[in-house]
């Protein structure tokens, strides 16, 4: 299964993309105006919406600890 354009945070666009692993489904979710990834692994009796959701959830928290982290300086 491909890439889905169905997810909205309030901060931009996410891309989910499903990939069945054995009995397993991976998801990743991407934000694209950062591009940031993150990926959830779960078990094929979960629903489309399920997946999303958690994974949805993974990313606004890998994007606010982001947020709260001080640039690099070089």
């Amino acid at each position: 299964m491909g890439p889905e354009r169905d997810g909205k945070d309030s901060s931009g666009e996410v891309f989910f993309e499903f990939t069945q692993l054995g009995q397993q489904m991976r998801v990743a979710a991407i934000d694209a105006a950062t591009s940031t990834e993150v990926v959830i692994i779960a078990p094929l009796a979960a629903t489309r919406i399920q997946m999303q959701k958690i994974a949805l959830a993974k990313l606004r928290r890998r994007l606010a600890e982001a947020a709260k982290q001080e640039p690099r300086r070089f």
